[in-house]
């Protein structure tokens, strides 16, 4: 996943001046050595490297942070709002035409991604804003690029308008005339990949842009690309009116350089970035909760916009009220693992978790055994998911599941554990009050002892009352 490296060399870094209730200049020194070695690992633009940690040195040496209380998480503050404003402070807004059409021209470097962002970008607007689409198939070049915004628009039900193989502007006229007459009031134009050397292909998407007077024109940045991503991006921004720019295949192994770099030397603000390969993995690009993440603090803000986006409310609930009753099931839990699918990769869902970005082995949590668990519970009987209990005082049972899914007893075992470890947390939170439940999901809960551990203790000490 992207940032991976960084977040745990940031966190060590971090963590050599938390737990200090003084620093020192030195302290300071050897931490934004850390720091500034983890970016430029990162791919970070050594001029962007430079300035950042010059401005975070330059706060942390105050008066106020090396003689003040909790100095070190005042540092981790400075750290996490400069990371923020390298990235842009604030979310970018797409600009929308009030009234008639809004275009919005894609261009960028072959293989960046163009033609399924621009139907990620399509339905992610027709959702959130209430626009009605379509996509003008523009790359003439590509072999199969035409074939492969219809595939994309197919399956997002989103029309495509294409012309085959003739001359771009051609295109591009026809399909605005034609978003006009039926009254489209969105046109996202999918555009040939170019090198920002090919001054032919500039020339063309020069034209491409006058003829359509875009409201937005999107670059699509491959985040893998590292800083090179800058030099693409000063170079489209040189010869087109940039507005933004796209990062995507953030959930690869990427070091992450583009996403730190693009905003402060190009210029060009990043409005979203794609977060895996599905058609609707596409999220806005916030740089405070980027940084967030980049620092291991979790995103639970992004976390919360995914649920309430992917999961109906009446159907949480009814799902929260059936695990406070006790009467948690296999049905259950396997409703609870769709409404978590639905949300994306797993592994991505528990890194917007405060403090699990970097637990160890969080990358190889495998979608794949959730479809296992299906199968396991796939292979039980209406009486065997409806009564968990049916399963755990018979192994027999346990190994008929097993040969029905074609999975180990050992897999059985393990999730007789996995529902049977939940139905326990939901008992213990039904005794607690809400300020117990408060202080267990900061992590300062502490069970109270009972009068036996009470007395073990005093007896130890020499005393007993």
């Amino acid at each position: 996943m992207a940032f991976e490296n960084l977040t745990s060399r940031f966190q060590m870094a971090l963590r050599r001046i938390t737990g200090k209730a003084r620093l020192n200049e030195s302290d300071i020194d050897q931490m934004m050595r850390e720091v500034r070695l983890s970016l430029l690992e990162a791919d970070v633009n050594y001029k962007v490297v430079k300035e950042f940690t010059e401005e975070v040195k330059q706060q942390a040496y105050g008066e106020r942070i090396l003689k003040g209380l909790n100095p070190g998480q005042q540092v981790v503050k400075i750290v996490s709002d400069e990371l923020t404003k390298l990235m842009g402070e604030k979310a970018s807004d797409l600009r929308f035409n009030p009234n008639g059409i809004t275009v919005m021209l894609m261009v960028g470097l072959q293989g960046a991604g163009k033609t399924t962002t621009a139907g990620k970008l399509a339905n992610y607007i027709r959702k959130n804003n209430d626009k009605k689409p379509l996509l003008i198939a523009a790359d003439i070049y590509r072999p199969a690029a035409i074939e492969q915004l219809q595939t994309v628009g197919s399956q997002l039900d989103i029309p495509v308008f294409e012309m085959g193989k003739i001359d771009p502007l051609t295109i591009v006229k026809e399909g605005l005339e034609f978003a006009k007459k039926e009254e489209f009031d969105l046109v996202i134009i999918d555009t040939a990949g170019r090198l920002h050397v090919d001054s032919d292909m500039m020339e063309e998407i020069r034209k491409i842009e006058a003829l359509s007077k875009p409201n937005e024109v999107l670059l699509t940045v491959d985040a893998m690309t590292g800083q090179d991503a800058v030099n693409v991006a000063k170079a489209f921004n040189e010869a087109l009116t940039l507005t933004g720019c796209i990062l995507t295949k953030l959930d690869g192994d990427t070091r992450g350089g583009a996403a730190l770099s693009i905003r402060k030397i190009a210029d060009v603000p990043i409005k979203f970035s794609g977060t895996g390969e599905k058609l609707t993995e596409i999220e806005v690009f916030h740089p405070e909760r980027m940084a967030s993440r980049i620092l291991g603090m979790g995103d639970v803000m992004s976390l919360v916009e995914k649920a309430t986006a992917e999961i109906d409310e009446a159907e949480a609930m009814s799902m929260m009220e059936k695990m406070m009753s006790g009467n948690f099931n296999y049905n259950d839990l396997l409703k609870q693992m769709k409404m978590i699918k639905r949300m994306g990769k797993f592994s991505g869902i528990l890194k917007m978790l405060p403090g699990m970005s970097t637990m160890a082995n969080i990358d190889q949590v495998d979608d794949s055994q959730l479809a296992y668990i299906e199968a396991i519970i796939g292979s039980m009987t209406k009486d065997e998911r409806k009564r968990p209990e049916l399963i755990e005082r018979s192994s027999s049972r346990r190994n008929r599941i097993a040969e029905g899914c074609g999975r180990s007893t050992t897999e059985i075992s393990r999730l007789i554990s996995t529902l049977d470890k939940q139905r326990k947390m939901m008992r213990q939170l039904q005794n607690m009050n809400p300020q117990n439940i408060e202080n267990m999901a900061q992590g300062n809960f502490q069970p109270k002892e009972s009068r036996a551990m009470r007395r073990s203790k005093n007896k130890k000490k020499g005393g007993y009352r």
